[in-house]
C-alpha cells in the first residue's frame, strides 16, 4: 500500500498536511519555477553522501542493492532506499536536479553552478572519525574541495559574479555523528581517554573553526544539523543487547549535550561573522518525535533497520544484497543500522524546511534562503 493511501485511511491531520507540502515541492522540482537560491553546497557524512565514496577505497559504500530500491537511478551511493534530506530540501527549493558529487568525473565545467554535494559516508569533523572504515573526505577535506569549486566557479563567471552566486547560496552541514559513533564511541579510538566534556570541546572547537574557514571563503547562509538520537538506532540497540528497543539513554545523553553546545555555537557564529546568518536544524527532536509517536506519521516500526544483518534489530551489519529487506518500507523510521528511510527522511526534511522554532531555530530554512542579509 502505497503510504500516502495508508495516511488517509488512517485520518492523521498532520501527515496528510505533510504530503500536501510534499506534493507542492515535487511540482516545483518538476517544473520551470527558478531556484530559491542559485545553489547548494553540502557537506557533511553519510546522511548526505550522493555516491563520493564510490570513488575512493573505503568500506563506507552503498553503491549496491539494496540501497536506492525507491530510487530512480537506483543504489547510486546513498545511504538510503530513496533520497537524502538534502536531495528533499533541494526539491523544496525548487532544484530540478540532485547535487552532484564532488568525485563524480562530470562534476565540472556548467554542473558545478547549481552546487555541489561534498558529503562522504563516516567522515567526521575531527580527521580521526571512521577511522574503522578506512578512507572517507573528513570535514576539513570537503572545505579543500569546495575551494576548489569556488576557485573554478570564478574562472566560469568571473570574479564579481562568482562571489555574488557563492554569497546567495545554501551552505548544508550535516556533521558530528561519526566523531562519536565511529570515533568516541568505538573501539581503540584515539580520542577514547578524553572525558565527555573534553570531547565535545573537542569537536566544537574544531567545527568552530572550520565552520569560520567556510565563511571566509564566501559562505553566508548557513543551515547546521544538529545530531540525532544515536541511542535510538538498530547499530546501538544491537550492540547493547536493548531490550524492547530501549534506547541507550547514556549515548543519548552525551548528544544531547553535544548539540546543546552546537546551538550555542550557531547563535554565537551568526553574531560574530558580519553579513552571515546561522540557523540550528534540531534533527535530534524530529527524530526523537517520530520515535516516541510514531502512529502520528505513519509508522509502525521504530527500533529495527528495514534493511540490514543481525540480532532482533537487524542493526549488526549495513544492508547489502545478502541482507534481509523488509517488505513494506514505508512502515519503517530506519532503513539500515543507521540510516532513516526516505519516509523518514521527508519528514525531517519537512521540519527543516517549515517548521517552527522546536524544529528549526532561529529560523527555518525557507526563512534563511528567502531572508534580506
Amino acid at each position: 500500500m502505497h503510504w500516502w493511501i495508508m495516511v488517509i485511511e488512517n485520518k492523521k491531520h498532520i501527515f496528510l498536511n505533510l504530503w500536501d507540502r510534499f506534493i507542492w515541492s515535487h511540482i516545483l522540482f518538476t517544473s520551470c519555477q527558478a531556484q530559491l537560491v542559485p545553489a547548494i553546497f553540502s557537506f557533511g557524512d553519510s546522511l548526505a553522501d550522493p555516491g563520493n565514496n564510490n570513488y575512493i577505497p573505503s568500506l563506507s559504500k552503498a553503491n549496491f542493492p539494496h540501497n536506492g530500491v525507491d530510487f530512480p537511478a537506483g543504489p547510486t551511493g546513498r545511504f538510503t532506499n530513496g533520497r537524502t534530506t538534502v536531495d528533499l530540501l533541494g526539491e523544496f527549493l525548487g532544484f530540478k536536479y540532485y547535487l552532484p558529487p564532488y568525485l563524480a568525473p562530470s562534476t565540472k565545467g556548467s554542473a558545478i553552478l547549481n552546487g555541489v554535494n561534498y558529503a562522504s559516508g563516516s567522515a567526521g569533523i575531527l580527521n580521526s572519525s571512521g577511522y574503522l572504515f578506512i578512507g572517507r573526505n573528513p570535514m576539513d577535506l570537503q572545505l579543500a574541495q569546495f575551494a576548489n569549486t569556488s576557485a573554478e566557479i570564478k574562472q566560469i563567471l568571473g570574479v564579481e559574479a562568482g562571489e555574488k552566486l557563492l554569497s546567495q547560496a545554501l551552505y548544508w552541514v550535516n556533521m558530528g555523528s561519526n566523531d562519536f559513533l565511529d570515533n568516541y564511541f568505538a573501539p581503540f579510538s584515539p580520542i577514547g581517554n578524553l572525558s565527555s566534556e573534553q570531547v565535545n570541546a573537542l569537536v566544537l572547537g574544531t567545527y568552530e573553526q572550520q565552520l569560520t574557514r567556510l565563511y571566509s571563503m564566501g559562505a553566508r547562509r548557513f543551515g547546521i544539523a544538529a545530531v540525532g538520537p544515536l541511542g535510538c538506532i538498530p547499530f546501538e540497540l544491537t550492540y547493547t543487547l536493548a531490550v524492547n528497543g530501549t534506547c541507550d539513554q547514556t549515548v543519548n545523553t552525551q548528544i544531547q549535550s553535544f548539540n546543546v553546545g552546537l546551538e550555542a555555537l550557531v547563535n554565537q557564529l551568526s553574531s560574530q561573522l558580519s553579513g552571515a546568518k546561522f540557523t540550528f536544524l534540531d534533527a535530534y527532536t524530529i527524530v526523537d518525535t517520530i520515535i516516541q509517536n510514531p502512529s502520528d506519521f505513519g509508522f509502525t516500526i521504530v527500533d529495527i533497520g528495514c534493511c540490514g544483518i543481525g540480532g532482533e534489530y537487524r542493526g549488526a551489519l549495513p544492508c547489502t544484497p545478502l541482507a534481509t529487506m523488509c517488505d513494506e518500507r514505508t512502515n519503517y523510521v530506519f532503513w539500515d543500522p543507521y540510516h532513516p528511510t526516505d519516509k523518514a527522511n521527508i519528514i525531517i526534511a519537512d521540519r527543516f524546511y517549515y517548521g517552527n522554532t522546536t524544529f528549526a531555530r532561529p529560523i527555518n530554512v525557507f526563512e534563511l534562503v528567502t531572508m534580506q542579509l
